[in-house]
């Protein structure tokens, strides 16, 4: 579906600020349906002269008369006199219109909207004019609390301009809503606002009263009323009580004079504290990851005393290997430990991997330099440890293998590319390159064999090894190598 913006731009010849007036409204507008019992409809008049619906919100107190979607349509019926005359004198109109397949007339109320000396558009309020029951107290304050804001709308002083608390979250009216009058004393109270005075202890009859008379937190209604501008604001009524409140004044005449308001209330103890259970348990994830590296990191230290005591070179090696894997995956704890959740950004991972290859693998003879190139966007911890293991060890290989004892070194570079849920990762060196004949699948040694495995079984991904070609070192920043030199290893996972 189009947007409002989409519409505007393809029908009318609004600037940007017209239109973010508009935006304001469709954002407020929920309220508005909601306290109208009936579907509200923004209609534009086109540069062509037809009329536009653009957009349309039906409310959640009440039955809707459209089940079809008329966004982007143009208005052609009998209401489009009613529309012009709305838009042309700037003043409420009123009238009744059939529409097909609705057996009754449709009883339709033209708000113009205006900002500053302008109309820019028709909001109308479009419900069936057939009514088989007397409406009661709260649907008669509820209409009354639309019109005044429809009269707003019309004075040009609704929706509210300058910076204005996101709504998105704001308490429904469905929720519990007190009409104040304008020295902020209630004059109505829905059942379901009685009931949150009444988990907060409030049993009076709020009617008459003022908020702080009844021991209510009337902070929201204060701020709105001084400032004129919409307030939200939550707080703890009791301690075992937490409510979020917004407060909308009404104003009138171009003084923007204070007429009343409207305060909405939902409780909303149980979400918090959900909150704070999820906080709870996201702390002590994190504190679990935290030991659970400080454990690894033990245990390293515990092979590498036990590695100095070793005589035979094998046996250092593999014990040395070993530490380096266990230091790879509490490198991945260590950076869990500080992330929120159990998601981790994975070049925050691949950095320190290289360090610990420059500390561990590079000798001064043979200098080699690794560097990373490209994001690995954020990535589930079953993902990025095993992930982490077979990128140490293609690191340990690129040096073993790329650059053995007597040569001049060189550079390893780890490129990241996440893109369409999968996670594409290059690591290529401009060193010696492949053994004529190599085949990854029958390799023997034991990293390749770790890395082979982890790949194909616990990341479900697939992996490549080939020797280097001109086009892979230039697009890395490795100048002009011959064919054939270097190694170039593909590993792509689904994430």
């Amino acid at each position: 579906m189009a947007t409002l913006g989409e519409l505007t731009r393809q029908h009318t010849d609004l600037n940007r600020d017209d239109i973010d007036h508009l935006l304001r409204l469709i954002g407020e507008w929920g309220l508005l349906a909601d306290l109208s019992f009936a579907d509200l409809l923004l209609y534009l008049p086109g540069t062509d002269g037809t009329w536009y619906v653009m957009a349309h919100v039906r409310p959640a107190t009440g039955q809707t008369i459209y089940h079809h979607d008329y966004v982007g349509s143009p208005a052609v019926g009998e209401e489009v006199p009613l529309l012009a005359k709305a838009y042309a004198s700037g003043e409420i109109c009123e009238g009744e219109f059939g529409v097909e397949g609705i057996p009754d007339p449709v009883r339709m109320m033209a708000v113009p909207v205006r900002t500053g000396d302008r109309v820019l558009a028709v909001l109308t309020r479009e419900a069936s004019s057939r009514s088989s029951r007397q409406p009661g107290e709260l649907e008669r304050t509820y209409v009354g609390l639309f019109q005044r804001f429809a009269s707003m709308i019309c004075e040009g002083l609704f929706p509210f301009s300058g910076p204005v608390a996101d709504s998105s979250a704001a308490p429904r009216v469905g929720d519990g809503v007190m009409a104040l009058d304008e020295e902020a004393r209630v004059r109505f109270a829905s059942p379901n606002a009685v009931s949150a005075l009444h988990r907060v202890g409030i049993g009076a009859n709020a009617v008459g009263m003022r908020l702080a008379e009844l021991g209510f937190n009337d902070s929201p209604v204060r701020l709105a009323f001084e400032s004129k501008l919409p307030v939200i604001e939550e707080f703890e009524q009791t301690p075992d009580v937490t409510l979020l409140a917004r407060c909308l004044p009404l104003l009138s005449g171009a003084e923007r004079r204070i007429a009343g308001g409207i305060l909405l209330v939902r409780d909303v103890t149980e979400v918090r504290k959900r909150d704070k259970l999820l906080l709870s348990k996201d702390a002590t994830i994190r504190e679990i990851h935290h030991r659970v590296k400080n454990n690894l990191q033990t245990i390293s230290s515990l092979l590498r005393l036990q590695g100095r005591r070793l005589t035979s070179p094998e046996a250092k090696a593999a014990v040395a290997e070993s530490v380096r894997r266990i230091r790879t995956i509490a490198l991945v704890h260590e950076t869990l430990s500080r992330e929120p959740g159990d998601d981790v950004a994975f070049l925050e991972i691949v950095r320190p991997l290289l360090r610990l290859a420059e500390e561990g693998l590079q000798s001064p003879d043979r200098p080699v330099r690794f560097t990373v190139q490209g994001e690995g966007g954020r990535l589930p911890s079953t993902i990025a440890t095993p992930l982490s293991v077979v990128l140490t060890e293609l690191l340990q290989n690129a040096v073993d293998h790329g650059f053995p004892e007597g040569s001049a070194g060189g550079d390893v570079v780890v490129v990241l590319d996440n893109a369409d849920g999968v996670l594409k990762i290059r690591v290529i060196n401009d060193g010696r390159g492949l053994e004529p004949g190599f085949e990854l699948n029958k390799a023997t040694g034991l990293g390749l064999s770790i890395v082979r495995t982890l790949v194909t079984t616990e990341l479900d991904g697939t992996i490549a090894m080939r020797s280097g070609q001109p086009d892979d070192f230039q697009a890395v920043g490795l100048g002009d190598q011959p064919r054939g030199s270097g190694t170039v290893v593909d590993l792509t996972v689904p994430v």
